[in-house]
């Protein structure tokens, strides 16, 4: 969109840009292909747009896209911009991007997420999109040339913050290229960057709780000037081995500590971090077709021999009647990364299906709570030859999830799951259709 373009629609919307909104319009046309073209490097079937003013970005995106949804602050430029790109591949959603619900977009599936970001609002935009369970893959913003410098900072410098280290866990970060003010109407008074943000590979890291490590990390550069220590106040021995092992001082600051040197501390300070991984000299009994107990194996044997086994899932919903999904672990032997129910396991020797949803529960959401039996399911392929009874329960959290086992979980309305479902079922693990079929049929 060039520049005589952007001055003839705001005249026609009779509209000043707002400062408050960060209303700064993109107007290099060979700028924005470029943009664009870094944003959804192949051709993707669906992305997504934060801010898109007057669609200068907007008309190179839908190029390189099957459909585009849009999220516009401005009810005005909102209106304008639905009556200039088609519906049957546009959607314009007016909304802040802040408060938007993307959740009924897990049905898309990993997306690109591009957008020339207000100043004021980017720190809450990257919390709310790229989090943990986000379904973006890609994300490539304008932003503030300062801000795009403490995104892409590495250690002892002094744009390393709280902010860098927690994006940094799970986004590849770089700073692509400057944008002078001169690109955009109006001129802003700072000096504005491109930043792509690509998620990190499952395994790239090891695993680590994301609510501990985000509070852990905030404590650790609230002082940037004391030491760790002593913000963080560590059993001592506790201490004093780890920074030997990492090869740091006892006296380190927190931008001190690589980003793979953080994770590693949460782990070594979590207490849901010591709960036990799966092991293959696991005991389990092994049942007969009728679901009777003939006898005890390890796991690895009871897996490798497909032998029938017993197993239970937990639905856990909250007081609005949304179900919380776990994202299965990168380390686990079977569907590991996959979406599952709230909690599962396997019994152990001995254990009934009851007792087995009280001990699954606590051990992987931390939490106690009543139970209903919705119904059972019996050995199949989908559930890795399990018989599982599948139990719901009430509960508003907070939910402590072993890092061994669960990535993050997710709260969700029922119609959000079914869209996906049936979008993507192979986001899914293979014994949460079953339990699904369960919960819907009821």
């Amino acid at each position: 969109m060039r520049l005589t373009d952007i001055r003839t629609a705001l005249d026609e919307l009779q509209l000043r840009p707002t400062k408050s909104l960060g209303q700064n319009f993109l107007h290099d046309q060979n700028l924005a292909r470029s943009i664009a073209a870094t944003a959804v490097p192949e051709r993707a079937s669906f992305a997504v747009e934060i801010g898109p003013g007057l669609g200068s970005l907007t008309a190179p995106l839908l190029e390189r896209c099957g459909k585009l949804l849009l999220i516009e602050k401005d009810a005005r430029l909102a209106e304008w911009l639905r009556a200039k790109f088609p519906a049957e591949r546009v959607e314009i959603v007016h909304a802040d991007a802040i408060e938007f619900d993307w959740r009924p977009l897990m049905k898309h599936g990993p997306f690109p997420l591009a957008g020339n970001l207000p100043y004021y609002a980017t720190s809450p935009i990257l919390r709310h999109w790229l989090g943990p369970c986000s379904p973006v893959n890609r994300a490539v913003f304008a932003v503030q040339d300062e801000f795009a410098a403490r995104l892409a900072a590495g250690p002892d410098t002094a744009d390393y913050s709280a902010l860098t280290v927690r994006t940094q866990r799970l986004w590849r970060v770089r700073r692509e290229r400057a944008l002078p003010p001169s690109v955009f109407f109006p001129e802003p008074g700072v000096d504005s960057a491109l930043v792509v943000l690509e998620r990190r590979a499952a395994k790239e890291f090891p695993p680590a709780r994301s609510a501990f490590f985000h509070d852990l990390v905030q404590r650790g550069f609230s002082q940037r000037r004391k030491q760790l220590k002593s913000l963080l106040k560590p059993d001592p021995a506790v201490w004093s081995d780890w920074c030997e092992k990492q090869g740091l001082p006892p006296t380190c600051r927190a931008e001190n500590l690589s980003v793979a040197q953080w994770i590693d501390l949460a782990r070594a300070l979590d207490p849901a971090a010591i709960h036990p991984a799966q092991h293959d000299g696991e005991q389990f009994d092994v049942v007969d077709e009728n679901d009777k107990v003939i006898g005890t194996k390890p796991r690895s044997i009871v897996h490798d021999k497909n032998l029938l086994h017993r197993a239970v899932h937990i639905l856990v919903f909250n007081k609005t009647g949304e179900l919380l999904l776990q994202k299965r672990s990168a380390w686990k032997d079977r569907e590991p990364s996959k979406w599952d129910s709230s909690a599962a396991g396997h019994l152990e020797p001995g254990e009934s299906y009851a007792d087995g949803a009280v001990r699954e529960t606590e051990e992987e959401l931390g939490i106690r709570c009543e139970f209903k039996l919705l119904g059972k399911i019996r050995a199949c392929s989908n559930t890795g030859q399990e018989f599982v009874e599948v139990f719901a329960a009430q509960h508003e959290g907070p939910f402590i999830l072993p890092p061994s086992e669960i990535q993050d979980a997710l709260l969700l309305p029922l119609e959000d799951i079914n869209a996906w479902i049936n979008a993507r079922p192979r986001d899914f693990a293979p014994g949460f259709w079953e339990a699904w079929k369960i919960l819907r049929s009821r």
